[in-house]
């Protein structure tokens, strides 16, 4: 989060330091005041998120850090559970108002309320 730097520099430094880290692949951009490791893809090249549980992680992780109340869909419980069927989309369910978009440029978060 943005917020934990708060104590390192001011709110412009920090601004342009974190530009600068995305520009260099080493960090991308998930919503907000939120940002998440990166690390380049072998194939393409261009920087991809470094979570090992991937947009799903990072997203339920950042509404953890924002202090949300949520709990994964029923799609996803299931398939931790052991169902052979894999969520399409990262999804869960959201207990109070919360109207931030988390999101890259491939994927976003779905909230549904509960």
């Amino acid at each position: 989060m943005r917020s934990d730097f708060d104590k390192l520099a001011g709110y412009d430094q920090i601004g342009r330091v974190l530009r600068q880290l995305i520009s260099e692949g080493s960090l991308i951009k998930v919503g907000y005041g939120l940002y998440a490791k990166a690390r380049l893809n072998r194939i393409t090249g261009s920087p991809m998120l470094s979570a090992k549980g991937g947009f799903a992680q990072v997203a339920e992780e950042a509404l953890s850090r924002l202090g949300v109340k949520w709990e994964s869909s029923k799609s996803t419980a299931a398939y931790q559970a052991g169902s052979t069927q894999i969520p399409a989309n990262a999804e869960v369910i959201v207990f109070e108002r919360f109207n931030r978009k988390i999101g890259t440029d491939r994927f976003e978060l779905k909230m549904v309320r509960a």
